[in-house]
């Protein structure tokens, strides 16, 4: 089940930050430590800001979001345990399909979600060699064609 804009809650939110930190130990091996505690606040913000919050839940347990703002995805992450069994697809089609997303933000060094952004006709039209924080993590600037 997917619920919009679910109470961003302090429960919520730790819960989703949670997945995201399990996720970006399993898919963002490029990442230190440290640069996983460092980012941990900017995903709480990004969480309580975006403009539209998509969760996925299991047995009334959060399994993976979706974050958008306007029309860009800024943020998607799973539980490890649930990759790769349809709910990123399912969260992907919401924000295309209900929500226009058009635009989305890939680390370069993460070839799996590059791959996941394609299948659903993302493509490459700027690469940054940097993240926006000035982290020197490359970014491919995708969008939907």
């Amino acid at each position: 089940m997917i619920i919009e804009n679910p109470s961003r809650d302090e429960a919520l939110i730790r819960a989703l930050v949670g997945i995201w930190e399990d996720s970006v130990r399993e898919t963002h091996t490029f990442l230190k430590l440290e640069d996983v505690i460092f980012l941990r606040s900017t995903v709480v913000t990004g969480i309580k800001e975006v403009d539209t919050l998509l969760v996925a839940y299991k047995d009334k347990v959060p399994i993976g979001f979706l974050g958008m703002t306007r029309d860009k995805i800024e943020m998607l992450f799973l539980s490890p345990f649930c990759m790769g069994v349809g709910i990123g697809k399912k969260l992907i089609l919401e924000a295309v399909h209900n929500h226009k997303a058009i635009y989305v933000d890939v680390n370069e060094q993460n070839p799996h979600a590059v791959k996941f952004y394609r299948r659903f006709g993302f493509e490459v039209f700027k690469r940054t060699d940097s993240d926006d924080m000035g982290n020197p993590f490359p970014i491919l600037k995708m969008r939907q064609v």
